[in-house]
């Protein structure tokens, strides 16, 4: 049955669950190094769309291309949801020296705290995707866009080529006009800023942005240190949670050979 979804930035439509069919999509090697499996997963789910929100899709078929990070990303855990359930099981290291036990944890997807696309920020991205901020140390005017899908395909070359200079790679990728900068001086000047000011600009991206809050609280069971973790994000995440894996090996279990 159709599922309807109201997203982040006023997006609504219907989606369904995964089907067999998309596995193959999960294990295409050429999807994976285009970094368009996402891209296929959200076409094959969404259904219907009912309010297209804040964009302009011509012929009413979603450009997955031009809709926000934060869309896309709801959209998904949503997908995963309806497919599996809610909740998510996944094993990380606790970060404390002296333990770095394995940490197995289960969430409720939906628990994640969503942050909704404000009017100010619609009109910005309507207008053309271009929010403006003053930098408190450098004293200039930066103008910076929102993160749609189109960027988020560029991102794995990106973190690739960036080496130890990620932090001003992606801010150079986000900025997209400084006052009394050239735009071939940009990057210099990224570079150049205080990390007050860096600080400050991611700051502003996740104040006007929209999407889901990733990160979690856990508790190491061997030294009991809790310590905030991001969600994990990869092909496991479109995996059964560890309670229905239990179940089918115990069914499996049970069952003459």
């Amino acid at each position: 049955m159709p599922h309807t979804i109201h997203c982040p930035s006023g997006l609504t439509g219907s989606i369904r669950g995964l089907k067999v069919r998309e596995e193959r999509v999960l294990a295409d090697r050429k999807l994976q190094k285009a970094g368009s499996i996402v891209d296929e997963l959200l076409r094959a789910c969404w259904e219907e769309t009912h309010d297209a929100g804040p964009y302009d899709f011509e012929g009413g078929a979603i450009d997955w291309n031009k809709v926000l990070q934060g869309d896309r990303f709801f959209a998904l855990l949503e997908i995963r949801a309806l497919t599996y359930g809610a909740e998510y099981g996944f094993a990380v290291t606790c970060r404390e020296e002296g333990c770095r036990a394995r940490i197995d944890w289960e969430f409720d997807l939906q628990k994640l705290p969503v942050r909704a696309l404000s009017d100010e920020s619609r009109a910005a991205f309507v207008g053309g995707n271009r929010f403006e901020t003053l930098l408190p140390d450098a004293g200039k005017r930066v103008w910076f866009r929102l993160f749609t899908g189109a960027d988020e395909r560029k991102l794995p070359a990106l973190r690739k080529n960036a080496g130890e200079r990620m932090l001003s790679a992606m801010l150079a990728f986000r900025v997209v006009e400084v006052e009394g900068v050239e735009d071939r001086e940009r990057r210099r000047f990224v570079e150049d800023l205080s990390m007050r000011d860096a600080d400050f600009l991611v700051d502003e991206f996740d104040r006007v942005d929209c999407g889901v809050d990733t990160t979690i609280e856990i508790e190491c069971p061997e030294c009991f240190a809790r310590q905030d973790v991001q969600l994990p994000f990869d092909q496991t995440f479109f995996l059964p949670g560890k309670a229905r894996t239990a179940r089918r090996r115990d069914r499996s279990g049970s069952s003459p050979a």
